[in-house]
């Protein structure tokens, strides 16, 4: 049996095994609640997993370990962001969140829950999260479905077009079918899949590079101390604001709603806590691990230098190159090579369903029902979900089709947009009372405009403020959105009665739920 017939075979049983799960869970989705939330009705393994596996998407296995091979262990400083942000999402948000989306009215999403949280009757703060949310999703979405092409295209050698089709499909049958069930299902299976695979890939690779790592590294071009220390970027000191506009990646996570939603869908208090302790463990390992891969990567694929030798792949295929490497070069078992490349098939596809399903559920749910019809009936919106998901699928897919396209550059403007319109308001909502629908309407039109305005807008002699500057938008645009909803709320009329009551009666809820 070849290699490839064997790679072939691995990548078979796993797509058909996804397909599988959706439609199962098709038998299981009877209406909109199951869809978008699955009935609230989580397990701690599953939220958990599902939770974190459509976190890091594409990005964990090639965004992040292609940037520490091309510069080093200062690009590690976005992952200790991420994993102290991941911490306090857990910690400090997903508990409250849950508990107000079941006093609010038991809100479906996060412009549902921003609606009722602020008796918004004009549905002002519901057409401007949902918005927010398809503008920077498709970007997101896009980026998740050039990682699942650039990954074909690498292992088969297809045409990356072609293979941009091929994942965008598999991704779109079980959502289509399942929802939020078979995503969170399928997710489950490819989170652990992704840490088998982050563990067993850097560990081997270290056996065969082993005493020799530092020698190794100089002879790839680069300056072994600098390029294994937290202080350089590069060919150059890290400087302080390239560390806190990394360490600001963390700040996103509040207000991610691909994540936020698997808070209101877990069962109870009980499995939040199992939920909040196994997913700590997955970022720190996988985190961890995944910058071991970029910087291992480097001396033991040379004298090949991704993106550097002619013919070579982009640093973002490092993992995958180490792969083959490990188990056709080195250990001759293709079959295994094909399952753990499907771990970064699984990363990508576990952050592409989740971001299909809440473009399709802002669209669906919070414009068509709660704004256009109000009397649609439950089937109605169900199957205006599934004609969105594929619309969406279909836009970002055609926003994917440039091969040349950056992973990570698609993936910092999405986390950008979505962190600094949602993250102070959810924060704010959960947390300050006084704040009024009129402070949370400008914190997220101020939090969204920032970002645009700094990353697309060539206002400085040519070049973005972001570029000119070396700040990242996030953590400006969090800023803005946080005053912004301060000060408008306090120069307004403070919330009536019926709002700081049901905001009192959350917080009794949350203490009777702990």
């Amino acid at each position: 049996m070849t290699t490839t017939v064997s790679i072939l075979i691995a990548f078979g049983v796993y797509l058909l095994g996804m397909i599988g799960i959706g439609i199962w869970s098709m038998r299981q989705t009877k209406g909109a609640d199951d869809f978008f939330l699955g009935g609230r009705g989580l397990s701690a393994p599953v939220a958990a997993m599902s939770a974190q596996a459509s976190d890091m998407s594409g990005w964990l296995l090639m965004g992040l370990p292609g940037s520490v091979y091309a510069l080093g262990t200062g690009q590690a400083w976005i992952a200790v962001g991420l994993g102290l942000g991941t911490i306090a999402n857990w910690l400090i948000i997903a508990r409250p969140l849950r508990a107000y989306t079941i006093v609010a009215g038991n809100s479906m999403t996060l412009p549902e829950f921003f609606g009722n949280r602020y008796h918004d009757e004009k549905k002002i703060l519901l057409g401007i999260s949902s918005v927010i949310i398809v503008i920077f999703f498709l970007v997101y979405t896009a980026s998740a479905l050039a990682s699942g092409g650039k990954l074909f295209n690498t292992v088969f050698g297809l045409d990356y077009h072609i293979a941009l089709f091929l994942g965008a499909a598999v991704i779109l049958i079980y959502t289509f079918m399942g929802g939020f069930l078979a995503v969170c299902s399928t997710d489950f299976f490819q989170g652990l899949l992704m840490l088998i695979a982050i563990l067993a890939v850097p560990v081997l690779a270290w056996g065969f590079v082993g005493g020799d790592f530092h020698n190794m590294l100089a002879n790839t071009g680069v300056n072994p101390d600098n390029y294994l220390s937290f202080t350089y970027n590069g060919d150059h000191p890290i400087t302080a604001v390239e560390i806190i506009s990394n360490m600001a990646w963390g700040l996103g996570y509040c207000g991610m709603p691909h994540i936020l939603i698997r808070f209101m869908a877990i069962r109870s208090e009980k499995e939040l806590k199992k939920s909040s302790a196994i997913a700590i463990v997955w970022v720190v390992l996988s985190l961890g691990f995944t910058i071991a891969i970029g910087l291992l990567g480097r001396a033991f694929l040379y004298p090949e230098i991704l993106g550097v030798t002619e013919g070579a792949p982009s640093a973002e295929s490092v993992f995958i190159e180490m792969i083959q490497k490990v188990f056709i070069e080195k250990i001759p078992i293709p079959f295994i090579a094909g399952l753990f490349i499907c771990g970064i098939l699984a990363a990508v596809m576990s952050t592409a369903d989740s971001q299909l399903l809440v473009c399709s559920s802002s669209v669906s749910k919070d414009i068509y029902q709660n704004i256009l019809n109000p009397e649609a009936s439950d089937k109605k919106v169900l199957n205006v979900a599934r004609m969105t998901t594929f619309g969406v699928a279909v836009v970002a897919f055609f926003i994917a089709w440039d091969p040349n396209s950056s992973i990570m550059d698609l993936v910092s403007d999405a986390w950008a947009g979505l962190g600094a319109a949602f993250g102070p308001l959810v924060v704010m909502s959960l947390f300050w009372r006084r704040t009024n629908l009129s402070g949370a309407v400008a914190g997220l039109v101020s939090g969204a405009a920032t970002v645009l305005i700094w990353d697309y807008l060539p206002i400085v002699n040519g070049q973005t403020i972001g570029n000119a500057t070396g700040i990242y938008s996030l953590l400006v645009g969090f800023v803005i959105s946080l005053c912004f909803i301060v000060l408008i709320s306090m120069v307004t009329k403070a919330p009536d009665e019926t709002i700081l009551a049901q905001f009192d009666e959350y917080k009794k809820y949350e203490e009777k739920d702990m």
